[in-house]
């Protein structure tokens, strides 16, 4: 429905951490986990390549981004480029949509898996990077989460209100095996950060 290098032009305005290389990564494990799982590969090919491209609009991003993949898929069949624009539509953990479809299942649990694991904490810090925010920080117990984006939300908060609750948010038997090891690689190095912040190491 689309190639990679079509897609590839559509993302030269992503920040880093939902810049093609993203894209790409996420393309490799939705295809992985549909093939597992028996979903649609061609529908999960393209909603990858595809599930960002509302990038710059963060606040709506999924919905943005589906509709414009109903533009640029106009020509394929209606039924294909609904089932990807839904799947688009449904990917974020932010926006509270449920993926209803298992090639929609198959999109978000690997656009999650991307977001942890050592590669999510490379994002996080790309992302913090960006904004000037803090190396490490305490998340006090009254922390609220939409502090986000200010110079106050740290990587470390980003892994307490989102990454660390990631792994049971996935629908799919295959993709809930590869975030085991992933959760756990991303708990111990935040673990591993605070003690040697604190010189405990």
């Amino acid at each position: 429905m689309i190639t990679v290098e079509e897609a590839s032009r559509l993302y030269l305005e992503n920040d880093a951490a939902h810049d093609f290389d993203h894209v790409l990564r996420v393309l490799a494990l939705a295809e992985r986990i549909g093939q597992a799982e028996g979903a649609d590969l061609e529908i999960v090919r393209a909603a990858a390549l595809l599930h960002d491209i509302g990038g710059r609009h963060r606040s709506c991003h999924a919905q943005v981004g589906a509709q414009q993949a109903r533009e640029i898929l106009q020509g394929h069949p209606p039924k294909k480029v609904e089932a990807v624009a839904q799947a688009i539509a449904t990917h974020s953990f932010r926006e509270k949509s449920v993926p209803q479809t298992l090639e929609a299942q198959v999109l978000y649990d690997a656009d999650k898996l991307d977001a942890i694991g050592a590669i999510g904490v490379a994002r996080a810090y790309a992302v913090s990077g960006q904004t000037g925010q803090r190396l490490w920080a305490p998340v006090p117990a009254d922390y609220r989460w939409e502090a986000r984006g200010t110079p106050e939300h740290t990587a470390v908060h980003e892994f307490v209100f989102k990454l660390s609750r990631l792994k049971e948010t996935l629908f799919t038997p295959t993709a809930k095996v590869i975030a085991e090891e992933r959760h756990c690689y991303m708990v111990e190095f935040f673990a591993r950060l605070e003690r040697e912040v604190k010189g405990e190491l």
